[in-house]
């Protein structure tokens, strides 16, 4: 159980990273999210191909995963813009809004009610948003294209809970990538143009920033948050990812020296942002375990009876197991990083795994 929850944390440091590496890498933010969606899936197809290859797919759910990612991608470009634009703290902040989004698109594309509760923890967070706004005239551009961003992110969380149910997780994100990466190749020309910049290779300092972004920050991160499930609950998985935030502002305080970029109405805003997060881990234990909303890094149930005849993705229930070894028919790789694969999906607990929020 130990070793868990310092893998979850490791996960949650891990997502912290990426607007660190947002920051140091110095391409435009179009090419770096391209450059990064591509070198996620060149590694995502490895991955699968290891693990006997991705599972097929009909083209109709290829083509809604694949325009599923150029949301993710678009986001990406939003959440990078922001943050060049401003600084990683000012950028993480705005990404917080995410909730505020995700209470109104929701009600609306899945056809539930508003929730009242979630609403409000989420108005705290954009007047949090708000007071940074009002008072620092010098990010004002990085908020309002960080805000931007965190509405794609929510639009991206309730699309991909559909697109995702009942396949294999991987492939599902596999597609997203490449879909993602197509999507943004075929805007990148108009984009650079507009935004003054030309078409580059990236030089080696960003190269190999850009490896270890899309291999730890996007593939390594999402086994990770896989496999922590096998002993960890999805209700305490998601409420330690609410301290993401935290870790890149401190991150960023002591990798980038942003602490002498911050002013007064900043840490007004992230108090406002920290007491939303505190409200709603209050409201959620005291509602006995409840699931957070779904504006969380993972989007997790746990009870496999709550959609009758649901099949998880990439899960294969006990009874189709192979009789001699009790594995899944596809086999994990990597057993330093990916033997969990086969492990963890055997667990009748999870009903479903879906990632909401990109790393």
């Amino acid at each position: 159980m130990n070793n868990a929850f310092l893998k979850l944390h490791l996960s949650v440091v891990l997502a912290g990273f990426t607007g660190v590496f947002g920051k140091l890498i110095t391409l435009n933010e179009g090419l770096l999210v391209w450059y990064r969606l591509l070198l996620t899936s060149l590694m995502l197809f490895v991955f699968l191909r290891f693990s006997g290859g991705p599972e097929k797919s009909a083209p109709r759910h290829a083509l809604a995963a694949g325009a599923t990612g150029l949301l993710l991608a678009l986001h990406w470009v939003c959440f990078y813009g922001s943050i060049k634009a401003s600084n990683v703290s000012v950028g993480v902040v705005c990404f917080s809004t995410v909730g505020f989004f995700t209470a109104l698109f929701e009600p609306l594309l899945c056809r539930r009610r508003v929730s009242a509760r979630e609403m409000l923890f989420s108005l705290i967070t954009i007047a949090g948003v708000g007071l940074i706004f009002h008072f620092d005239v010098r990010y004002r551009l990085g908020i309002a294209v960080g805000v931007l961003g965190a509405a794609l992110a929510a639009l991206f969380t309730v699309c991909n809970k559909h697109v995702s149910a009942g396949r294999d997780t991987l492939t599902t994100l596999l597609y997203e990538m490449l879909g993602g990466a197509a999507g943004i190749g075929a805007l990148l020309p108009v984009y650079l143009a507009l935004a003054g910049h030309e078409l580059v290779p990236p030089p080696l300092a960003d190269m190999i920033m850009l490896l270890l972004l899309s291999l730890f920050c996007t593939v390594f991160l999402y086994v990770l948050q896989i496999q922590v499930l096998r002993d960890i609950s999805a209700f305490t998985v998601n409420l330690t990812y609410n301290l993401e935030p935290v870790y890149s502002i401190a991150m960023a305080m002591l990798f980038l020296g942003e602490a002498r970029e911050l002013n007064a109405s900043f840490y007004g805003g992230l108090g406002l942002i920290i007491l939303s997060v505190a409200l709603q881990t209050w409201s959620s234990l005291r509602s006995g375990g409840a699931s957070p909303p779904s504006y969380s890094v993972l989007h997790l149930r746990m009870s496999a009876g709550e959609s009758p005849g649901f099949r998880p993705a990439g899960f294969t229930p006990p009874s189709e197991l192979d009789a001699a070894s009790g594995l899944r028919r596809r086999p994990a790789p990597f057993d330093s990083a990916g033997h969990f694969m086969g492990e963890m999906l055997q667990s009748a607990e999870i009903s479903e795994v879906s990632l909401c929020r990109p790393p």
